[in-house]
């Protein structure tokens, strides 16, 4: 028997656990560890969302079997959402449903297209479920770099032109997890007509879209005319809501994908617990001082990130949107690259981010910085990052002994 597993073997190892690993032994040992790196909101879900789970979990009925499409009602707030924001009509019964989160969403998708061969365009540095989802369900995965200063649609374009067969799917993630790029209505116009001229559907990951920080909001790829025709949207309640842990979405768009996941869905689960879908409605439909309160509190952490770091002698770009930094390693280190970088921050510096190279390997030049701690211990990671950067030969002659 082959004791490894087929799709098992065609995923990496984790690069984060490498970092993850010398965190959990620092923080045994009893040092105070300053964690930036994994996307995990700290702040807690609305009192409003907390009370509307708890009162319904105390009703008997709901403790049956849900639907994995979401119940009507979610569906029909999530419809809502989307008229709201974006101005764009969506029937509750054929164009959403609900997923547990949108990295599922996208993975049983990913399911439930994939020929086995298939080729799939995946920026890259991008979330790891983007292209691995596909990996996992037999696709091939091509990549374009994406990032500070390159051509995306030059890149896209080379990227088809070289592949046999002719991609089948795009993926998209604007703003971005984990270069925080965002982009326009403008751009997804272009990207449609690119995506229909070529025969590719679009799945386009939109988690990030009310943690933005200007007046321009980030838009959906559902705005454009004739979207609908090849593009199905992922959205979240993570971090609009700070509910990362109960773990809803949606898919929204095209009939076909949406219906696609949901029959793929109807074989592996029954959506998520009824009070949480209950509460989700609660959510969207209900004040929405909090996703603003949300905003601030991640703009003003941006704020304090930034200028403390520049303080510290490590010049980061200002994110527009996200609860990322996509921070390029310091000159003295970028020989080290991203891993080795992360490990030595930790160990001298007693910050913890997430290594580039996690997000693929045009990545390797950045550390992810992410605003999930708050004002004070952020000035307390700028305080020891300043004190590490005015020791870079010292930390460096270490590293290059050991």
């Amino acid at each position: 028997m082959d004791p490894d597993f087929h799709r098992i073997k065609r995923l990496p190892p984790y690069v984060f656990e490498e970092v993850n690993r010398m965190k959990a032994a620092a923080r045994a040992a009893g040092e105070d560890i300053i964690d930036l790196g994994m996307g995990n909101p700290d702040s807690p879900t609305p009192q409003h969302i907390v009370d509307k789970l708890v009162e319904t979990a105390r009703d008997g009925r709901t403790h049956r079997y849900s639907t994995s499409r979401g119940i009507p009602g979610l569906r029909r707030a999530n419809a809502a959402y989307y008229k709201r924001r974006f101005d764009v009509e969506i029937d509750p019964e054929t164009e959403t449903i609900a997923t547990l989160g949108s990295k599922e969403g996208l993975a049983n998708l990913a399911m439930a297209i994939t020929t086995p061969g298939d080729v799939i365009l995946s920026p890259n540095p991008s979330y790891p479920i983007h292209p691995y989802g596909f990996i996992i369900a037999g696709a091939v995965v091509r990549h374009f770099e994406v990032g500070p200063g390159i051509d995306f649609f030059a890149g896209l374009e080379r990227a088809v032109r070289h592949c046999i067969p002719t991609p089948t799917c795009l993926i998209l993630n604007f703003p971005s997890n984990p270069t925080a790029m965002t982009v326009d209505l403008d751009f997804y116009k272009e990207v449609v007509k690119f995506a229909k001229d070529h025969g590719m559907y679009i799945l386009s990951d939109l988690a990030y879209a009310e943690i933005y920080f200007g007046d321009v909001k980030p838009p959906s790829i559902l705005q454009v005319e004739g979207a609908r025709d090849i593009a199905v949207e992922f959205t979240s309640l993570s971090k609009t809501y700070s509910m990362p842990g109960w773990r809803m979405g949606f898919a929204t768009g095209n009939k076909r994908l949406v219906g696609a996941l949901a029959r793929i869905k109807s074989y592996l689960d029954y959506g998520a617990f009824t009070p949480i879908q209950v509460a989700a409605t609660a959510a969207l439909n209900g004040p929405q001082d909090c996703v603003e309160e949300f905003r601030q509190l991640y703009k003003q952490r941006r704020d304090v990130l930034i200028s403390g770091f520049a303080a510290a002698g490590w010049d980061v770009p200002s994110p527009d949107a996200t609860m990322f930094a996509w921070a390029p390693i310091p000159e003295p280190f970028r020989h080290l690259g991203s891993l080795e970088f992360s490990k030595l921050l930790l160990q001298e510096a007693k910050v913890a981010v997430a290594p580039g190279l996690g997000f693929g390997e045009h990545g390797d030049d950045f550390v992810r910085v992410a605003m999930v701690e708050n004002e004070q211990r952020i000035r307390q990671a700028s305080r020891n990052i300043k004190k590490f950067m005015s020791n870079a030969e010292a930390h460096l002659g270490r590293k290059e002994a050991s």
